[in-house]
């Protein structure tokens, strides 16, 4: 398939649509309602990249990652994060161990780390050594025990979740590994109706089965097509221009930026802003990204990018406030 043959292109967005539709569908046989965290969840899965899901307990976070794991034929592993926890627990360690001759040898035991999709629950209660250890593993698609570099499977996507209510016994994760997160999402609570239907999946006597109903080349196929979606030249300036008003001493910074920010996004913001725009496009039936797809992902690729100063942080300024008036003033341009 080539970029320059529509009939191509809107045959290639159909049959995506219509795999995300049977993904939504199993989904949502168990997770009832979060339409917004589930397809954040499904833009970080085809952009190759990770998320970062933020809730209070109780409201399904580890449930939706085991859900998307089985509806998917993918290899799944979950961590529980504890303060004594080690690197070791997660990406392996290399043993003693005999060969065919009885001969002993050093051999690498895996981690939980080698599987696709990668449950990282509760990351912020290890500690900074321990959450240090996936860098290389969400960077580069790789880990590197005793020099010895060891490839992960593709699709490889790390889904972490922390509670932002409690603080003691926890680690804030650095700038560093939240950078590594493609998008921030924060999980809502369920209105009235959804805790009513709630009640009616989890206390009745029906235990719902979730089926495989994507293969591990569906979802291969689905990341090449969202890498060949075009972006015109005028999308990817204003995505530019969006990073460089983030910072406080750039052009297009507005009086909330310059007054409640310490450091703007990273060019990672930029990166997932526009591949996730990609990838809404599709999920729209479109084959081009706009402004609007743009707007509707800037907070969540860039909201945990964004870093407070000390006065915004002390008046109980949110990021996400910051960066909707940011959205509100800066000029789309022209196309």
């Amino acid at each position: 398939m080539t970029v320059s043959d529509p009939r191509a292109n809107r045959d290639d967005v159909v049959e995506f649509q219509k795999k995300i539709g049977l993904l939504r569908e199993e989904i949502g046989r168990v997770i009832v309602g979060n339409r917004e965290t589930v397809d954040g969840a499904l833009t970080c899965l085809l952009a190759g990249s990770h998320a970062l899901l933020e809730g209070v307990p109780g409201l399904g976070k580890t449930l939706l990652v085991r859900t998307l794991a089985e509806s998917l034929s993918l290899a799944f592993s979950r961590v529980q994060f504890t303060p004594d926890l080690m690197p070791a627990d997660i990406l392996g360690t290399t043993m003693i161990g005999e060969d065919d001759a009885g001969k002993k040898v050093f051999e690498f035991r895996q981690g939980p780390i080698f599987a696709n999709i990668v449950l990282a629950d509760e990351i912020n209660r290890a500690t900074p050594k321990t959450q240090s250890a996936l860098l290389e593993a969400m960077q580069e698609h790789s880990v590197t025990v005793a020099r010895t570099t060891h490839r992960l499977s593709e699709p490889f996507l790390v889904l972490a979740t922390q509670n932002p209510l409690e603080s003691e016994g926890t680690y804030p994760l650095p700038e560093a590994q939240l950078d590594r997160f493609f998008l921030k999402l924060h999980v809502p609570f369920p209105g009235r109706a959804e805790l009513a239907q709630i009640l009616d999946r989890t206390t009745g006597a029906s235990d719902v089965q979730v089926r495989a109903v994507l293969t591990q080349a569906d979802v291969l196929s689905m990341q090449r097509l969202v890498r060949e979606v075009p972006a015109p030249d005028h999308l990817k300036d204003y995505v530019v221009r969006l990073l460089q008003a983030t910072h406080p001493d750039q052009d297009g910074a507005t009086d909330m930026v310059k007054r409640y920010v310490r450091f703007g996004a990273s060019p990672r913001g930029a990166q997932a802003v526009l591949l996730a725009s990609k990838v809404r496009a599709l999920f729209d039936g479109r084959f081009a990204p706009s402004h609007d797809d743009v707007k509707a992902m800037a907070l969540p690729a860039l909201r945990h990018r964004v870093l407070l100063n000390f006065e915004g942080e002390a008046e109980g300024v949110k990021t996400d406030q910051v960066l909707a008036e940011l959205l509100k003033k800066l000029p789309e341009g022209k196309a």
